[in-house]
This record gives C-alpha cells, structure tokens and sequence, in this order.
C-alpha cells in the first residue's frame, strides 16, 4: 500500500469540525485525574459510533482496536483535567467549578479520536493493529499510565512502539517538536516538616526557631545542587512553599515547608534521596528542630527512542512539510507516558498550539490557556499517519519495533 499522505491530511481537514465539536464538549465538562466517568462515557460512545472494539482500564481508561495480527502500534491520550478555575471567558468554558482542561487534554482526547476515526477507513488495508490507549489520571500521583499497564493494556495485543503527543503553548500552532533522548524529567514532590518550640521573638533563647531551621534548610538544598551534581546533568531541587507562624512577635512551634525534585539521571535522584534525608535532620539538629522527611517519589524521566523518533520525524516531514517540524528543547516538565517508554519503544511529541499572531500565549497549567483548535488537525494527521506508515512495509520504513538505544 502507498501511503497517500494528501488523502490523511484532507480527511482531517474534513473531520475538523466534528472533531472541535468533541474538544469543546470535553472542555466544558472537566474531570478531576481518576474521576472522569462522563469523559470516559463520551470516548466509549464515538468509539461504538465506529464500531471500534475497546475494553476498560483503571475504571475510566479506555483502549480500543483498530486492525488485527501482525504489528502493533499504540497511540496514547490523557483525559483527566486539573484544579484550576478557569477564566478564558470562552462560550464553551468549563462549567464544573473549579476545575478546567488547563493542560490540553481535551485536545489530546479529541485528536485520538479524529485519528481513530481516520484509521478506522484504512483498517482493511493496515498490516497490523492500532491500540488506542485514552488513559486516566495523568496529573494525579500514581498516574494512570502506570495502572493500565499493570492491568495488561500493554498486552493482548502487544504494541511494538507507542507515540503520544502534547500540546505546547510555546510553539505555533500545528508545528511539531521532537527530540531523542530524555524530553521531559523524573518528578518527586518534597514534604517537610518542622517542629521547634515557639517562644517570644524578643527571647529567641527560650525557643527552638523552625523558621531559622528553614532558612538554613532551603540554602542548603541550592548546594546539593551544585556540590552533588554533575553540572552536565540537568538537576532542579526547588522549595515552593514555606508556611509558618501568624504573627510578627511570635516564634512558631512549626514550619511545613514543600518543594520538587526534577531530574533525567536516577542514579542522582537516588542518591539525593540519601542527602536531602540525612543532611536535613543534621541542620536541624542544630537548632534543637525535628525534622519529618516525606518524599512522594513521583513519575520517572521520559527518554525518547531514537529510532523511533527518527521514523517519526521523517513521517512528519512528509505528512506536514520540513517547515513544520523542528528539533524540541527537553524540558523539566513531567509526564506519566514515561512509564509506556520504560517498556517498550516510544516517542513523544510536542504540538505546538499558540495561536498566529502571538508572540506568547497562557502557559499550561494557567486559567486563561486557550490552544488553537486547528493544531488539531496536524495533531490527529500525525497520529493517523505514523500508525498507518509503522503498519506498512511496503512504505520503505521499518515495519517491526525498533530496537531501543
């Protein structure tokens, strides 16, 4: 089979606005990471619309199949939202309080669906199998990547390559951004807490002073990084909130204090996990502070095969033209897609989304993020069409899982 990329990118152009219908019905019904019973409804509604088989995972993730035997290629989404009250003051903004798709979920969702829905005319034709995998919880420790893998969803059938894609704020909209090697960091969030004995400020001598323990705390923290650190190895430890006290004239009894640890080399993350334990009880100990540790050891860092990336890049290149591609600065963001790379061949890309005209947009994560819909359609064309080039080995790429680096 050729690959006819010209009838790809026109069928996501047709499927444009059903597909933005999608997005914004998804948008204007958020869901909290591992609650997303009315997103899961809605995805198990189109994909019996397509009579796409699918079984459920971790109660609200989903995985549908396109295609039987031979090859598998997995496409992955996210579906949850998160706790932000949004104020885009858009006619389909969220109308569940307090919560909002400030990451671009609901792109991701919609975009899986427009690719499935692509796919879906070429099932005769593919060598192979797609795994449509709409996974739960990715903002929520543990995440549901994680789970569904545990629950089989790697298996029966067993993807050889997995792609996923998230939108970026930083990039226009429907350019793609790749890198090989580590993209996004190991993520661990710090919770400490101290407890001292308050006393008058005017008789510190009376006291034990967590405040003073903090300080100390937070200065030595930025000389684990650079004393402990490798200065090749890309390292973030960062405290984020200090919470202590009421009252200008009064030493408290306690400080909490929280923070994260960001990082792609896990020899150092573990061995922070040693220091950032012992050499805080020894501060404090100098202050007569105790000091209770708790690290939430969070999702690993994302590597990106190279191989497969380098497939990708080449589909990209084809599908939307060189202009539109380009080399992806990694970042200390996290991602549960992680766990899909460590066991089997993946790439994750980034879709960029800021809108023509804007020289800087709403960050993730903020009230106002507002993408451009039309990234979509390179979005879902880019799903559809990598599935459909890894499938066929008629097309002069490779049609079985590449070897990982």
């Amino acid at each position: 089979m050729k690959i006819n990329y010209e009838k790809i990118k026109s069928k996501a152009l047709d499927i444009f606005p059903e597909i933005c219908r999608y997005r914004r019905a998804i948008h204007r019904n958020p869901e909290l990471s591992f609650a997303e019973h009315k997103t899961s409804a809605f995805i198990k509604d189109r994909l019996n619309e397509l009579n796409i088989p699918y079984k459920v995972y971790a109660e609200t993730g989903v995985a549908g199949t396109i295609g039987s035997g031979g090859v598998c290629v997995a496409l992955r989404a996210d579906i949850d939202a998160l706790p932000v009250a949004e104020e885009t003051a858009l006619e389909f903004a969220s109308e569940n309080e307090g919560v909002m798709h400030a990451c671009g979920h609901d792109m991701h969702t919609a975009m899986l669906l427009g690719a499935a829905e692509i796919l879906k005319e070429y099932e005769g034709e593919l060598n192979g199998c797609v795994k449509l995998i709409f996974q739960p919880g990715e903002e929520k420790l543990p995440g549901g990547a994680g789970l569904m893998i545990k629950q089989g969803v790697l298996k029966n059938p067993a993807p050889d390559v997995i792609f996923g894609q998230h939108v970026n704020p930083g990039e226009e909209a429907g350019k793609i951004g790749l890198a090989t090697g580590p993209v996004m960091a190991s993520a661990d969030e710090l919770y400490i807490t101290l407890a001292g004995k308050g006393s008058h400020a005017a008789q510190p001598h009376q006291g034990n002073d967590p405040v003073m323990a903090a300080a100390h705390l937070i200065n030595h923290y930025q000389t684990l990084l650079t004393k402990f650190r490798n200065p090749l190895h890309p390292g973030v430890l960062t405290i984020t909130s200090v919470h202590g006290g009421n009252a200008p004239n009064i030493i408290p009894d306690e400080v909490k204090m929280m923070g994260t640890m960001r990082s792609y080399n896990q020899e150092w993350r573990q061995e922070m996990y040693g220091l950032i334990e012992e050499n805080s009880k020894r501060i404090c100990d100098n202050f007569g502070v105790d000091c209770k540790i708790d690290i939430v050891k969070g999702y690993p860092a994302l590597f990106n095969d190279k191989p497969a990336t380098e497939f990708v890049k080449n589909i990209a290149t084809d599908l939307l033209g060189k202009d539109n591609v380009s080399e992806f600065e990694p970042k200390m963001w996290a991602e549960d897609f992680a766990y899909f790379a460590r066991e089997i061949p993946a790439v994750f890309w980034f879709l960029g989304v800021r809108p023509e005209g804007i020289d800087e947009m709403s960050s993730l994560h903020n009230s106002a993020f507002a993408p451009d819909e039309t990234a979509m359609i390179n979005g879902m064309a880019l799903l559809a069409g990598a599935a459909i080039a890894y499938l066929n080995p008629d097309n002069g790429f490779y049609s079985q899982a590449p070897a990982s680096d």
